[in-house]
């Protein structure tokens, strides 16, 4: 997908369920994006081609780091990819949490095209704050 004469950045997804990660790279492609996909927080983190813009989409609960951790992780080296946790039933705590980081919540299942429009949302988000004085 392009959007003002540039491609829309990569979507990284982060997700130990192989099936979630394979249906999400489906469905995202037929928007127009490009995804990668990572079976966890470490496979991204030691992933040296990571591109220099990307939208985060990641797990909460996977073994290892969590999804939280990860984006903490990510933002540490720099990188300041919006991000959207996927989880279920996220506690009060949770989203206070994601909130204060800036990542956005966002409860599996999924419906109707609540994941895009958050990805969107968060890009978004960051081509604003690119652009502001």
């Amino acid at each position: 997908m392009v959007e003002n004469g540039r491609p829309h950045p990569t979507v990284l997804v982060v997700d130990d369920d192989p099936a979630v990660r394979n249906s999400l790279k489906f469905s995202l492609e037929l928007e127009g994006f490009a995804v990668r996909l990572y079976a966890d927080g470490r496979q991204l983190l030691d992933d040296p081609q990571l591109p220099p813009d990307g939208c985060l989409i990641v797990d909460q609960v996977m073994p290892g780091m969590s999804g939280l951790d990860v984006v903490d992780a990510i933002r540490r080296r720099g990188m300041t990819y919006p991000a959207v946790l996927t989880i279920s039933n996220a506690s009060p705590k949770l989203r206070d949490r994601a909130a204060m980081a800036g990542v956005a919540v966002i409860e599996k299942p999924f419906f109707g095209n609540e994941l895009v429009d958050a990805i969107l949302d968060s890009l978004a988000s960051i081509a604003i704050r690119r652009t502001a004085p």
